[in-house]
């Protein structure tokens, strides 16, 4: 039976680091087979379940193995495979998964481009138009159409499970009107709207993005009535009047393009109007090991990066924004609340 060694002595611990990469395919093969998906709550031997996912056993056992110690699926004596809690968040149905977060963190170009965080370091600058010979999201739209999925799937992951904390969290008493900036498909605003009944909401997007729009916001009988859905990039203008700016994970670009962003909310705004940005942070979070590794991904394909609390505070600063409260949202977001001085 496969065991998990809790604390390994440093010069193993530095080995299991370098075979990091082998730990996360091993994580992506899961997911792509659909391991945890064929697996139900009844423990199965490694030849049902490999001919539910059509492998071969000997290896899916090998597979099966090495995520069984990192707590990525169980071992029993009787030789059986069942779930833990990790394995059952890389089930598509699962209402925590993960799936699509784990296959995005995990894409072929990504594998291209870690060896390089030596050169993006040294010169401070994205290496990905370096190897695929142009920006990042134009290559995932253009070339990438799988990788693009996978990258909206994730993305729409990680709002759908963040949204009712963040409609828990904001006290909207009075509030007329909000807009959520750079939102995605719109869960976020959902979530408020729902909250909120007397309240009208904006989602601004890219085309690509809001042609997707979460079903609530496009249904009259739902809060249809009560939205109004823009196609637009916030780094170039931002048309949008309202009570309330929010500004969720998106203000991990270059600097240039951060600043664009903030340029445009404070110029859009009303003197008095709340601008809400929400952002991991990378040196105020119990999930640093993850967030400190998106801030070198997004240093490696978009030059961009995650925000200590000092450098959200500066880049809001200098957009003319006057902070109040910071507040957690949860385990791993934080909201800073602004507001449009006059």
């Amino acid at each position: 039976m496969t065991t998990v060694d809790p604390a390994p002595p440093p010069p193993m611990r530095l080995r299991e680091l370098v075979f990091g990469a082998a730990c996360a395919a091993a994580v992506r093969a899961a997911a792509r087979l659909g391991v945890a998906d064929a697996l139900d709550d009844t423990p199965m031997t490694v030849e049902d379940l490999a001919a539910a996912v059509k492998t071969r056993p000997r290896t899916l056992r090998r597979l099966l193995r090495a995520l069984s110690c990192q707590g990525v699926f169980a071992e029993h004596p009787d030789g059986t495979f069942g779930h833990t809690e990790m394995s059952r968040l890389l089930r598509e149905d699962d209402p925590h998964s993960l799936r699509y977060i784990a296959l995005w963190c995990t894409e072929p170009w990504t594998w291209d481009v870690w060896p390089k965080l030596d050169e993006a370091v040294r010169s401070g600058r994205n290496v990905f138009e370096d190897v695929y010979e142009r920006e990042f999201f134009t290559y995932l739209n253009e070339e990438a159409p799988e990788s693009a999925y996978v990258f909206n799937r994730a993305m729409t992951t990680s709002s759908r499970q963040s949204a009712q904390d963040v409609a828990d969290l904001l006290d909207l008493e009075g509030v007329a009107s909000v807009a959520d900036i750079g939102g995605g498909q719109g869960h976020v605003l959902a979530s408020l709207l729902e909250r909120h009944p007397a309240l009208h909401g904006t989602l601004l997007d890219l085309p690509g993005v809001v042609e997707n729009a979460d079903p609530r916001l496009r249904d009259a009988k739902a809060l249809g009535s009560r939205v109004r859905v823009v196609a637009g990039d916030c780094r170039e203008d931002i048309p949008v009047r309202a009570d309330v700016y929010i500004i969720k994970n998106i203000l991990e670009w270059d600097d240039d393009s951060t600043r664009r962003a903030l340029a445009n909310v404070r110029k859009a705004a009303r003197p008095g109007a709340r601008v809400i940005v929400i952002e991991n942070l990378v040196d105020d979070t119990p999930s640093m090991r993850f967030t400190t590794a998106m801030d070198l991904l997004l240093l490696l394909n978009v030059g961009g990066a995650k925000h200590t609390r000092q450098s959200m505070v500066d880049r809001l600063t200098d957009a003319g924004l006057v902070i109040g409260e910071i507040r957690p949202v949860n385990a791993y977001l934080h909201a800073f609340e602004c507001t449009v001085p006059a």
